[in-house]
């Protein structure tokens, strides 16, 4: 890293603290909230004291410091480099139905997650969540609605948005799955229908179908709205899954127009709209202008994540329900577990009041990352994706049939892809599509490019088909 990105990152100087302390915990900060990533080499001394306006003396002292307590080393030949604590943990991607549940190697490139890293600011707000503990702690700790600050930090999240909700309409959970799971418990009689827009996120597709639903396939709202309706009625069914707000995996976002309508079939056939808001803020060209959902449909259930805003690692999730539903969702939750941790809760409730959503710098992030992902147009003749202006992934058309061949093919390359048939209702088919996440650094996405380029090339060949032939 250049000297002068560096002091761009590291900002003015704090005031009331020697020199060098400012400089080793502004960078400590930067690791911490991963704007300076493991193995990056930082500035030399000379470089820096010119940009910083500090002595030399003052550089060396703060170099020392950050090595001393495990955040660089220096390298013979690379000057200081950046280094986390203990060395990066290897995995903690998404684990989908066909994904191994083992970490994932350094040399392998995970696209099977959609998931963003931490955001600035995560760090800090720990810290803060550390210091509110004591008002907490001297009583069980048991809180299985949640803490009251984050509920009503929630509630007034869509209040803002226009849709009026107090504090008891809000179920804190350990993320957004197992919210859905406790509506799906809730709500659904065994065997009875579901309705679920097909191709769709497969973990919530596996959760409603462990609740005992029969769970019934229907065309993308964005493609077939008349088809929908015929399956609604068909199937007599009581409940859909929705995901009107950066559709995973396509993208999508359903128009107020749209919005209505489906609130209207749900009314006319007695059907509780289930709403996944995960990627509610994973907007990056523009805000979402289409009014929640829960505005056309009061009676629907929605369900949140701090997941794609924040940090999945934070595992907290929230369900918003009407009155009338909260104490039936409450009590299936209660056969689950007890409440959400009390620590991650008030960290949440610390990035909200903070950061309100996704950082700007979490969105600049992901558009280079996007631009990267979009090169796979011009490097694999043939396929098309539409840009999305928000959600964590391309949704490809591939020319030929040839999703799960590519997905074997790509592995061998150290690219890990999920076929287009885990994002189908009914786990069959959609072999003309593959979903590539953009939530890693751009740096991996260039080599997963390549990777997936080869490894298209190669059962594309004429070479390829005559052997399986």
């Amino acid at each position: 890293m250049s000297a002068r990105r560096l002091a761009v990152l590291l900002g003015p100087r704090r005031s009331g603290v020697p020199a060098y302390t400012w400089l080793a915990d502004s960078i400590r900060q930067l690791v911490a909230d991963g704007r300076l990533l493991h193995g990056t080499r930082l500035p030399s001394e000379r470089e820096l004291l010119g940009q910083l306006q500090l002595s030399r003396t003052t550089v060396t002292r703060a170099y020392g410091v950050l090595r001393d307590r495990g955040y660089a080393r220096a390298v013979r030949g690379s000057g200081t480099v950046v280094q986390v604590p203990g060395g990066p943990v290897a995995g903690g991607g998404e684990p989908l139905e066909l994904a191994s549940l083992q970490p994932v190697g350094a040399d392998v490139v995970d696209l099977t997650c959609a998931a963003p890293a931490a955001p600035p600011g995560l760090n800090r707000a720990y810290a803060w969540a550390v210091e509110r503990m004591p008002s907490f702690i001297a009583a069980a700790g048991y809180f299985p609605l949640g803490v009251p600050e984050l509920r009503e930090a929630i509630a007034q999240r869509y209040a803002d948005r226009g849709v009026p909700t107090d504090p008891d309409q809000i179920i804190v959970t350990t993320g957004a799955l197992a919210g859905l799971a406790a509506v799906y418990r809730a709500l659904l009689s065994r065997a009875e229908p579901a309705v679920v827009e097909s191709p769709s996120y497969p973990n919530s597709v596996r959760a409603l179908a462990h609740s005992g639903a029969r769970v019934v396939p229907a065309p993308l709202v964005s493609d077939d709205l008349e088809g929908l309706s015929g399956v609604i009625r068909r199937s007599s069914a009581r409940m859909m899954l929705a995901m009107p707000d950066f559709h995973n995996p396509t993208g999508h976002v359903w128009s107020d127009d749209e919005r209505a309508r489906v609130a209207a079939m749900w009314r006319a056939g007695g059907v509780t709209g289930v709403v996944d808001e995960t990627m509610i803020d994973t907007w990056l060209d523009e805000p979402i202008e289409a009014r929640p959902m829960a505005a056309y449909a009061p009676g629907c259930v929605t369900v949140g994540s701090a997941a794609k805003t924040f940090w999945a690692g934070l595992r907290i999730g929230w369900v918003r329900a009407p009155h009338a539903l909260v104490g039936a969702i409450a009590r299936a939750r209660l056969t689950m577990d007890l409440g959400a941790p009390v620590l991650e809760q008030l960290a949440v409730a610390r990035l909200m009041d903070t950061q309100g959503g996704l950082s700007e710098e979490s969105r600049q992030r992901l558009r280079a990352s996007r631009r990267v992902l979009l090169e796979l147009a011009d490097r694999c003749p043939g396929w098309q994706a539409e840009t999305p202006t928000g959600g964590l992934s391309l949704w490809w058309h591939l020319p030929s049939e040839r999703s799960s061949a590519l997905v074997a093919a790509a592995e061998r390359r150290g690219v890990l892809l999920a076929p287009g048939s885990l994002f189908a209702v009914d786990g069959r088919g959609l072999e003309r599509w593959i979903r590539t996440p953009y939530a890693l650094d751009e740096v991996s996405l260039q080599r997963a490019v390549g990777g997936i380029a080869d490894a298209w090339a190669d059962v594309t060949a004429p070479s390829h088909f005559a052997v399986k032939n």
